[in-house]
């Protein structure tokens, strides 16, 4: 049944009372770390902010009620300020610049409002899951509306090269999504199919927006490099968050992704070193009860050091691609905000 507030949608609205995400302070030209980076483009930040609001709304004025509620409770703004570093780090300083960092974030929007339907999720980001408010159809819709925008914003803001590169990374993103649904309780991939699966899901559209601002400006070399950049370390921030699932006081519930016997790097790396942890999980899945003890088992290992050790790997090789860019604070910035998204775990 959908949610009684469903009745509320026509009167809803698109304005936001506060920004979300983190906004440094006034721009910098010395970086020495995230707090610098990200203030290095606090203005161009805000001004996306400011964006996002608007490019919600729609005469369907159920739209930006929906879309709007998952927008207000926050998020980290990861793919905004990457879509600002990077074409700061090529020279792209065009009015354009604000809407093209909103293309990331509409597509993740759209991705979480799908992916919360698909996996029945309860809560999101401390609050109620969006379609537990207002229902499976009308969420699932505004995802599609959040996603097509997208599309045409690219278009507008960066031009065909970034639009054709977009649709590459949302069907690489989709194909993770159906990977991940097929391989759920499987803990049998291998390193090679997990890495496969996070890369799809999770470091394609990282890997979009570090890119955007050098196919905006038509700099292939740059946008390779800043790909290049942006896979690996999205693959280490996804690395890092399942790392995060495993630590207590990160302010997050630990243990999710072991409850749901979800195949990850640390996990993988913890079968390695105690082959009856997989022998207990195949048998069935753990109880609330047994949940600590398997927690610690995978700790006591090793794993999820050695998970982060791998990861900082990844995040070096990404950091040598930005080599090719001229010297500037943007390109120190991606450095920093690159080994930050390890780090964070530390």
């Amino acid at each position: 049944m959908p949610s009684p507030r469903l009745r509320a949608l026509p009167g809803g609205s698109a304005v936001r009372t506060r920004p979300a995400g983190v906004l440094g302070g006034s721009p910098l030209t010395r970086i020495d770390g995230p707090a610098d980076a990200l203030g290095l483009v606090s203005q161009d930040m805000a001004a996306a902010e400011l964006a996002l609001r608007d490019l919600v709304v729609s005469d369907v004025r159920a739209v930006p009620v929906v879309s709007s509620y998952l927008l207000e409770a926050g998020g980290k703004r990861l793919r905004p300020a990457l879509t600002a570093l990077g074409a700061r780090a090529v020279g792209f300083d065009s009015a354009q610049l604000p809407r093209l960092m909103c293309v990331g974030e509409l597509i993740h929007l759209g991705s979480l409002l799908h992916d919360d339907v698909v996996d029945g999720a309860d809560t999101r980001r401390n609050r109620d899951a969006t379609h537990k408010v207002y229902g499976n159809a009308v969420t699932i819709l505004t995802g599609d509306f959040c996603l097509a925008r997208a599309v045409l914003l690219a278009s507008e803001s960066g031009g065909h090269t970034a639009v054709t590169e977009l649709a590459r990374a949302v069907t690489a993103m989709a194909e993770g999504e159906v990977l991940q649904l097929q391989r759920s309780g499987d803990l049998s991939a291998s390193l090679d199919e997990y890495l496969e699966l996070i890369d799809k899901k999770s470091a394609a559209l990282i890997a979009w927006c570090a890119a955007a601002g050098a196919w905006a400006v038509g700099d292939a070399r740059a946008a390779d490099a800043l790909q290049r950049y942006g896979r690996s370390v999205g693959v280490a921030f996804q690395v890092t968050d399942d790392v995060l699932d495993y630590r207590a006081g990160t302010g997050k519930n630990p243990g999710a992704d072991l409850r749901e016997r979800k195949l990850t790097l640390p996990l993988l790396f913890a079968m390695e070193r105690d082959p009856q942890l997989l022998a207990d999980l195949l048998d069935h899945e753990p109880t609330d009860a047994e949940l600590p003890e398997l927690l610690q088992r995978v700790r006591d290992t090793g794993a999820l050091d050695r998970a982060l050790a791998w990861a900082r790997g990844r995040v070096d090789a990404g950091l040598s691609e930005l080599d090719v860019l001229p010297e500037s604070s943007a390109r120190d910035a991606l450095r920093v905000l690159g080994r930050y998204l390890v780090e964070r775990a530390a």
